[in-house]
Order: C-alpha cells, then structure tokens, then sequence
C-alpha cells in the first residue's frame, strides 16, 4: 500500500525543479547590460521623491505595539467565549482578570501619552 503523501511529495519535488531549472536558465542565458536606469530604484515606474533612509517617529512602534497587544486579546476572548458555560464562575473571574489587565494597561499607555498624535 503506498503513502498517500508520496503523490504531493512528488509534485512538490518537481515543481521546485522546474522552478530551480527555469530561474538557473534565465540566469545563464539572460543578458547582463547593467545601466544607471536600471539600476535606480522606483515603485510602479515612478521615480522615488525622497531618499529610502526616512526616520520614522517612535510612535506608529507604540501604537503599531498597543495594536499587537489587544489583538492577541481578541485572539483569547473567542476560544472563551466558545465555551464561557463549561468554564463556569471561574472561567468568568478569570477573564474579568484578564481583562482588567489589559485595561490598567491601556490606562497607563493613555497617561503616558502613546495615544495622542501631534
């Protein structure tokens, strides 16, 4: 009796050959005219406005960081909420807790200021 991964293993092996096989090619057979156009960097075609080293401020890290943190909250309220009756009393206490975590949280990162944009 044969594996039923072996078909997938298969196709997967050839598909990365062919893959392999035609990027080698092109890089053989391709030509190599290196020009100062092509070699100047652009997006969709445009010619870029300012220079690739732009300093970002501290903020979009903080509040792409909040995002992150209450996200993962959203991630561990659906798995409760899916079975909030079997957990019982203590399952509730324990998310109260949970959340008033991530409460006391949000109210220290709102009194530092991370919220406020200038």
């Amino acid at each position: 009796m044969m594996n039923p991964y072996i078909p997938v293993l298969i196709l997967a092996l050839f598909s990365a050959l062919i893959a392999g096989g035609l990027l080698l090619l092109t890089s053989i057979l391709g030509p190599k005219r290196l020009t100062k156009a092509k070699l100047e960097p652009f997006e969709s075609g445009v010619q870029p406005l300012q220079t690739s080293v732009v300093r970002i401020p501290v903020k979009f890290y903080i509040v792409a960081i909040l995002f992150i943190l209450f996200d993962i909250e959203i991630i561990f309220l659906f798995p409760w909420a899916t079975v909030f009756r079997e957990l019982g009393v203590f399952g509730f206490v324990e998310m109260i807790i949970f959340l008033l975590m991530l409460v006391a949280g949000l109210v220290y990162a709102w009194k530092k200021g991370a919220l406020e944009w200038e």
